[in-house]
């Protein structure tokens, strides 16, 4: 997989234990189990990863080492006693929203900074008792609401293929250190296209389950536009993260049983009729995203897939797709939380006082009634446009555009494509639609380098709660398409010295 330029990139691997970092999932676990490596040797290569580009990438909030020693203690000695579990000895990094008994979940907040959290997220429990390692915290812009990941607590977080854009957000740490190498599997959630949006960035596969597959924690229950999931550089990572996240757990009452247990292989997609929309009808696409999507579309049709572009039809554009978004999030408790902020406003980023503020004023009935309103008409529209027509699912961009700065601030800079000014929270992205029509599964996919050594992403949107059909496309995808990771397809860490310079100035 290279860039529009024809360019490979290679990878600086000083780390000892070298491809151990970058191994994956199936491969881990194969070895486990054989007694050939053991998970205490895979969680200290990572940890020396994570002191040679952490200082560059800045994905980081905590580490939790010590504890992690222990855990990848224990799962070499379930290997010697035969009692493994689904993901023993699996390093996971968790973006900081998962909340670990004891551990400091921030949100990216300074109003945050010092909250301890007293239970388990319902995922952790989940992820201890299927074997995972758990070794660090994962950056996010404050209170999750921007697709880039930079806070006056934590800094600016910046990409691994190249230093200078950004890794998105919200679960951009998790995306940073998943393609750095720093961890093996990452946790991820998608309220706007918060999982999405960093698999795009950083070139991972990562999956936005339909409302109620994962359970989030009691106080998300009804955030309906947001869902948990899997982050990974693989489709079998994905899948087996996804594995474990999935059901129900006890006090969410929401979550749907039984438990869906996806495959890891599937059949053919020969003679599946897929519909695809370069733009939803209203973004405007750089020409290296659109030149890989089209490359990804070839994939499709090499393995026998009917690929057959449609008008979308959905009468509304990216702003107006906002709107109904941050209406549907803030006329409900999410919007209470966030408007207690105002209080600390001398504390949060330039963002967040814009979101805070919004949040302040009259978010209630009407507007959680206009984006009802708005989710009906969208959903008829997409059934119309796509599965009443006979295809079982619709290809998209993730992003319109890979070259978002790392430092990008929503409120006060601005994003030309080709040319064209676009709206700075949501012009560049193509996500919001599904966080609306939550119901909807989608897979995003890599699909290549574009001329900076940026990554670029492709989404895969099924029928409601139709997970295996998603799956069932992105498998046939993974199976053939040029993989990143491989060969000397890694993250370079360009523009190292511009980097420092930024730092020298205090900015970064």
């Amino acid at each position: 997989m290279v860039g529009a330029s024809g360019a490979a990139v290679a990878k600086p691997l000083h780390t000892k234990g070298g491809d151990l970092i970058y191994a994956s999932t199936a491969d881990l676990l194969q070895r486990y189990r054989r007694r050939e490596l053991s998970p205490v040797e895979v969680l200290e290569a990572q940890i020396e990863r994570y002191r040679e580009v952490e200082p560059l990438i800045n994905a980081c909030t905590y580490t939790h080492f010590d504890s992690a020693r222990k855990a990848a203690e224990e799962s070499e000695q379930r290997y010697k006693n035969k009692t493994a579990r689904p993901l023993e000895g699996i390093t996971v990094a968790l973006k900081d929203e998962y909340d670990v008994t004891g551990w400091i979940t921030t949100a990216g907040s300074n109003v945050l900074k010092d909250n301890v959290a007293t239970s388990n997220h319902p995922a952790v429990d989940k992820l201890i008792q299927a074997g995972a390692v758990l070794h660090m915290q994962t950056t996010v812009p404050e209170m999750y609401f921007a697709a880039v990941t930079w806070t006056d607590l934590w800094g600016v977080t910046r990409n691994p293929w190249n230093l200078n854009y950004t890794v998105g957000g919200s679960s951009g740490g998790s995306g940073a250190a998943l393609a750095a190498g720093m961890t093996t599997l990452a946790t991820g959630s998608d309220m706007g296209g918060s999982t999405r949006i960093p698999c795009a960035f950083n070139g991972l596969y990562g999956f936005k389950p339909p409302y109620g597959r994962n359970a989030p924690p009691p106080g998300s229950t009804f955030l309906l536009p947001s869902t948990e999931g899997p982050m990974a550089r693989t489709f079998e990572g994905m899948v087996r993260l996804q594995n474990v996240l999935s059901g129900p757990a006890p006090y969410t009452p929401t979550a749907l049983r039984p438990k869906l247990e996806l495959p890891l292989r599937y059949p053919s997609i020969k003679g599946m009729r897929i519909a695809f929309s370069m733009n939803q009808g209203w973004a405007e696409i750089d020409a290296d995203t659109q030149a890989n999507t089209r490359e990804a579309l070839r994939v499709f049709e090499s393995q026998g897939a009917v690929i057959e572009e449609v008008d979308l039809n959905l009468g509304v554009d990216g702003p107006a797709l906002r709107t109904a978004l941050v209406n549907a999030l803030l006329s409900g408790g999410f919007g209470e939380d966030l408007k207690q902020l105002n209080a600390y406003s001398d504390q949060l980023t330039s963002y967040g006082r814009y979101f805070s503020e919004i949040a302040a004023t009259t978010r209630g009935s009407a507007e959680a009634k206009q984006a009802e309103d708005m989710i009906n008409a969208l959903y008829k529209r997409i059934q119309d446009a796509v599965f009443l027509n006979g295809y079982s699912a619709v290809l998209m961009p993730t992003l319109a555009t890979s070259d978002v700065a790392a430092d990008f601030d929503p409120t006060k800079d601005t994003i030309r494509i080709n040319g064209q000014p676009v709206e700075p929270n949501v012009g560049w992205v193509l996500t919001a639609l599904w966080n609306l029509l939550n119901w909807n599964p989608v897979v995003s996919i890599p699909t290549g380098l574009n001329r900076h050594q940026m990554p670029t992403g492709l989404q895969i949107c099924t029928t409601t709660y139709d997970d295996s059909t998603a799956m069932r496309i992105a498998s046939a995808y993974a199976s053939e398409a040029p993989a990143l990771f491989t060969g000397n397809r890694f993250p370079a860490f360009l523009n190292q010295s511009a980097v420092d310079q930024v730092r020298s100035t205090g900015r970064g």
